[in-house]
């Protein structure tokens, strides 16, 4: 995958050694954050304003779900659930930027170099990968992640639909008749997704996907990924369009150097180890999983996160009229002794030992 570098990044904080022990992860310490646009940006910032106070009006459901401008004074949702998490949507690319548990953890990653006044596609967070996933015929990884979505439904859940139709944009790279509807929820701590892609034209079209997913991690060295130990994969990272093939012989994926991978027949569950503790993602029609990490390629932030992506590789053939959904799941679980060292520190299982 092509991405840009990412600007330079504050220090880091210290990430605590392994202890010799009991294995310790390092709780997470996500920065927060600091797009070919589809539609004409408006010159005027009050017409920006104006609309998102009628979509609040609209759409507004109390605390559970609030329209307002949120980075850089882009038009965004915001949900909250009963217990206190949140999630945050913007409706240029139709992105989740921000996701975090009652507990005030952030599971996901904005990279530094992301901005927020649609000159490019949003940096980080969940990115849409639509209708084409990396390079190929039209723009890298399709233009859903660069277009204005519409915001067509709420409930108190809290939920969320957007939707996305053919433009004159799209129709100039790709001259076909559409409708993604993209729904968002919480539900307690868990997030999920489900994307409906329908073909509302007179004759057939092909595409592929993936939900663009940036975790934010303790350290990329000792980030892991179980559930895909014996899939055959893709290694992208010499020759994406000639990608060369093996088995996944790990227990746990790591991510020791650069990594470019797509993982063919995923099962519905995998899980993220991310240092403070797991990211499960239960999916639903998505076939595949995407393992990335630029590694020194963006050398400022590489340690800061993994994406791990929901995928559909292989091109879909939709018929007219017909439609493919895909649905994710996800949870986030602490690890239990770092919520017990965070107020116990010198407890004998919390100490911390170098080699």
């Amino acid at each position: 995958m092509a991405h840009t570098a990412c600007a330079v990044c504050t220090p880091r904080p210290a990430v605590a050694r392994r202890s010799a022990v009991a294995p310790l992860r390092a709780a997470v310490a996500v920065r927060p954050a600091r797009a070919a646009r589809c539609a004409v940006r408006a010159s005027a910032q009050a017409v920006e304003t104006a609309d998102v106070k009628s979509l609040n009006s609209q759409f507004g459901k109390a605390d559970a779900v609030e329209v307002k401008e949120g980075r850089g004074g882009l038009p965004t949702v915001f949900l909250k659930s009963d217990n206190g998490a949140t999630a945050e949507i913007t409706l240029f690319g139709g992105c989740v930027t921000s996701w975090k548990t009652a507990a005030g953890q952030e599971v996901l990653y904005i990279r530094p170099d992301a901005v927020f006044d649609k000159s490019k596609p949003i940096s980080g967070g969940m990115p849409h990968c639509f209708p084409q996933f990396g390079p190929g015929d039209i723009q890298l990884h399709g233009f859903a992640r660069n277009c204005d979505w519409e915001l067509a439904g709420a409930s108190d859940g809290p939920t969320v639909t957007l939707v996305l139709t053919d433009n004159e944009y799209t129709r100039g790279m790709w001259p076909n008749s559409f409708k993604a509807e993209y729904t968002v929820s919480l539900v307690g701590d868990a997030l999920t997704t489900r994307l409906v892609v329908t073909n509302t034209g007179d004759a057939p079209f092909a595409f592929n996907a993936s939900l663009h997913s940036y975790f934010g991690v303790a350290d990329v060295e000792t980030a892991t990924v179980r559930g895909l130990q014996g899939l055959e994969y893709l290694d992208r990272v010499a020759d994406a369009a000639h990608p060369s093939v093996h088995k996944e012989l790990r227990e746990l994926a790591t991510f020791r150097g650069p990594v470019d991978a797509v993982y063919r027949g995923a099962p519905a569950k995998v899980v993220l180890d991310n240092g403070a503790g797991d990211v499960g993602m239960a999916s639903d029609n998505w076939p595949d999983v995407v393992l990335w990490t630029p590694w020194t390629a963006m050398e400022a932030c590489y340690k800061e996160f993994v994406c791990v992506e929901n995928a559909q590789y292989a091109p879909v053939t939709l018929e007219a009229g017909a439609a493919w959904t895909s649905a994710t799941s996800f949870i986030f679980s602490s690890d239990p002794l770092i919520d017990f060292c965070n107020g116990n520190p010198d407890q004998p299982e919390c100490l911390v030992y170098d080699d």
